[in-house]
């Protein structure tokens, strides 16, 4: 029981079509319901920092108890940095213990974005550090990032075959029409299979990754809107569609706006039932379980990820 890289998870993933769930986390409640999911079925599990959870939580105590859920647990956890911004955030997270980073030079030209990534791999690798970078530009919003549809991008594949190549990265989140946030698809859902299967031809030794993946499960956003909720429309990527990315080369999958719905819902709903309550442990208990429950349905039938620990 340990942090470990996601090294080995990827490889394993990558030669048996599943992928590793990677949850964003923010405090002790989230901790606990994603890995008292992930132990009971016996999955491989990252669990990520944000800029915003960074902000919010403040790294060490966010470190410390990811400590104290493999201590309880027993298990391997990647402690992965989600979108840093630069070499020196990267540096910082690599020195505090993390055993995975993600450098997101993906607002940057081409050359620009190797460049950094090749300064990230460098560093992180003579640390024993695994290391994500992004190209292409995924829209959406998620804590500091902001990208409009007009301004989204998808990934070039001889671009990504190239990237790898010269920056020696360890994986590489790819955009090809998922989104941040809980409004993915104005219309119907879409992504471009056709190009992930060209990057994945490309670059078949190389974990890709999937930013904006929540499904936006439906129940939780009709509990929110229930319980007084106003997150009308929402509407995320298929489950069918996160299954179908596993077999060209998807090894992570980001999982975010899932958990704040399911917590939020839980939430709403017993501040409704229960008015004169007021203690967090009444409210807080039952979105942990809630958690735990989505995280669970996850791991079984989407990412096909069950005792593969």
């Amino acid at each position: 029981m340990s942090l470990v890289t996601t090294k080995k998870m990827f490889e394993n993933a990558l030669n048996s079509d599943y992928a590793v769930g990677a949850f964003n986390v923010n405090n002790m409640e989230i901790i606990q319901g994603i890995v008292e999911a992930a132990q009971e079925e016996k999955a491989p599990l990252i669990l990520q920092v944000s800029a915003g959870a960074r902000k919010y939580a403040k790294p060490a105590y966010l470190i410390k108890l990811v400590e104290a859920a493999i201590l309880d647990t027993g298990l391997d956890i990647a402690l992965h940095l989600d979108h840093g911004e630069d070499f020196d955030i990267c540096k910082k997270c690599v020195d505090d213990g993390f055993t995975s980073v993600m450098i997101d030079g993906s607002k940057h030209p081409f050359e620009e974005n190797i460049k950094l990534t090749k300064e990230v791999v460098e560093y992180a690798h003579s640390k024993g550090v695994s290391v994500e970078a992004e190209l292409g530009k995924l829209a959406g919003i998620e804590d500091n990032i902001n990208v409009d549809a007009r301004n989204a991008t998808f990934t070039v594949p001889e671009e990504a075959a190239e990237f790898v190549a010269k920056t020696g990265v360890d994986s590489l989140a790819v955009a090809i029409g998922t989104s941040h946030g809980a409004y993915k698809f104005k219309g119907e859902p879409y992504l471009d299979f056709e190009r992930l299967k060209e990057i994945h031809s490309l670059i078949p030794d190389t974990p890709l990754v999937l930013h904006g993946a929540s499904t936006v499960l439906p129940e939780f956003v009709k509990k929110c809107n229930e319980f007084g909720g106003d997150i009308p429309g929402a509407q995320g990527v298929p489950e069918d569609m996160i299954r179908t990315a596993t077999k060209y080369g998807v090894c992570k999958v980001n999982i975010d706006t899932d958990l704040r719905l399911a917590m939020t819902a839980e939430i709403r709903k017993h501040f409704v039932e229960h008015p004169a309550d007021f203690d967090p442990r009444k409210y807080l208990g039952p979105a942990r379980d809630a958690i735990k429950g989505m995280v669970q349905h996850k791991i079984r039938n989407v990412l096909n990820a069950s005792n593969k620990r």
